[in-house]
């Protein structure tokens, strides 16, 4: 078998993996998803990314997914794949074949898991900052949603302008989010993270990072990234990656002092505990 995938409780192969074209986790972005890392094949997290993923799911009114049945399906594609030095699991649990239109079918939901390779990020990661802010009061606020058109266009302009990573603000001006990670920032010697009723999503390497390292969670104005001593985004697949320049700002210093010794601890703890 190729890459594997796990499709509705079965194993199959990657030309034999086929769904509804009237899924609606294509038709109109409802569903939900979670990637998951893992390292020399074994999953990293995994009972706090499926449990985001009920949460997701419950947020935005679908059936409640078999977290269960998922688990065995994300050992099952591992036991097949590579066991590659660093990989990536995406989860998927759409709506199901519906309509044409925005009303749910009665079919039941899709689920699939995919494993693949995952390449290591930069060392360090260059930001640009995208004019269309994130609404902190939006029904998909903080779900780890299907619906990534969003991020899809931001991450493209920042790519056309140099960046590995797109930066939102929000409707408050704060800052909030990437389009795949969290932003932490060394303000006055401080570790400080966007709060969640900014709008950013509840990341899992986030909350290991504030569990971990320390760290508060406060209001941050979106100049202050800017003007920050350190800044680090993180994020499932990269972990913790200093931030060399937002925009055409250059930080002091990436990693910092503070960012480093983050990077260390977390990967220590990482290292000895494998779903923490």
């Amino acid at each position: 078998m190729n890459t594997p995938i796990w499709l509705n409780g079965k194993l199959v192969p990657a030309d034999g993996a086929t769904v509804s074209v009237f899924d609606h986790g294509l038709m109109v972005g409802d569903g939900v998803f979670e990637t998951i890392k893992c390292v020399n094949g074994v999953s990293f997290a995994l009972t706090r990314h499926l449990d985001r993923l009920r949460l997701s799911a419950r947020r935005m009114d679908l059936p409640e997914p078999d977290t269960d049945a998922i688990a065995e399906g994300v050992r099952a594609c591992l036991a097949e794949a590579p066991a590659w030095p660093l990989g990536r699991i995406r989860v998927t649990y759409t709506s199901g074949p519906g309509p044409l239109g925005s009303d749910r079918g009665d079919q039941g939901c899709t689920t699939v898991v995919i494993v693949g390779e995952q390449k290591p990020f930069p060392a360090t990661a260059d930001v640009t900052v995208v004019p269309w802010p994130r609404n902190e009061r939006g029904a998909l606020a903080g779900v780890k949603s299907t619906s990534y058109g969003d991020n899809a266009k931001a991450l493209s302009y920042a790519k056309a302008r140099g960046g590995g990573e797109a930066i939102f603000a929000n409707l408050a001006g704060n800052l909030c989010e990437g389009t795949g990670s969290n932003v932490f920032i060394v303000r006055d010697g401080r570790l400080v993270t966007p709060t969640l009723a900014s709008g950013c999503l509840a990341g899992v390497t986030r909350a290991l990072t504030l569990e971990w390292c320390g760290g508060t969670e406060e209001d941050v104005p979106l100049s202050a990234l800017y003007e920050a001593e350190e800044a680090f985004l993180t994020s499932t697949t990269r972990d913790i990656q200093p931030i060399r320049a937002v925009d055409q700002t250059v930080l002091p210093v990436a990693p910092g002092p503070i960012t480093a010794k983050a990077m260390r601890v977390f990967a220590e703890r990482g290292a000895a505990d494998l779903d923490p």
